[in-house]
């Protein structure tokens, strides 16, 4: 591609990324969105891409443990970084209990920004794990475009009891 009077070639590299668990190398350049390594190069297309200019929260990811809109992360920079996507929240088939309360609020209706929206409350009850209703308008930067906000924030707090009382649990069992 020619930029003015220089020339600039895009160069594809191979990186090892850590996703879910599991490393991934991928040949791709290292400016590329991870929005788009996670959905087009290897198939995880739980996040989604809602704006492109990382204000509406549909892809938002934890990268070592930090809720971040993937659009806009290049994934030469993610080399040595844990990525965490909604296809890791459930585990050995049960749901977590921020997907369970999801379900039980009846949270979504079109479900678009749902993923993302959950990958926020999952970092933000691991930071808060007793949000009120200021904290969680604070931290939930996501937007839904139908309007369940409501419903969402019924949901952040059943899954920060539920959360609490399987802590509480754990904790009794040792």
């Amino acid at each position: 591609m020619f930029i003015g009077l220089r020339c600039i070639w895009a160069r594809a590299v191979m990186i090892a990324l850590s996703i879910n668990g599991k490393t991934y190398d991928v040949d791709v350049e290292h400016d590329t969105p991870l929005l788009w390594v996670l959905r087009d190069t290897i198939g995880l297309t739980g996040t989604k891409y809602g704006c492109g200019i990382a204000q509406c929260g549909a892809c938002t990811v934890h990268i070592d443990g930090v809720a971040t809109r993937s659009c806009q992360i290049q994934v030469g920079a993610l080399s040595s970084k844990k990525i965490t996507t909604i296809e890791s929240l459930t585990q050995d088939g049960r749901l977590h209990p921020v997907q369970q309360a999801w379900i039980d609020h009846d949270v979504p209706q079109c479900g678009y920004c749902q993923s993302g929206m959950m990958m926020a409350v999952v970092a933000l009850l691991a930071q808060n794990p007793k949000p009120t209703d200021a904290d969680i308008d604070a931290a939930l930067t996501n937007i839904c475009r139908c309007g369940t906000y409501q419903r969402i924030r019924a949901a952040v707090h059943t899954a920060a009891t539920r959360l609490h009382n399987g802590r509480e649990q754990a904790a009794s069992a040792q």
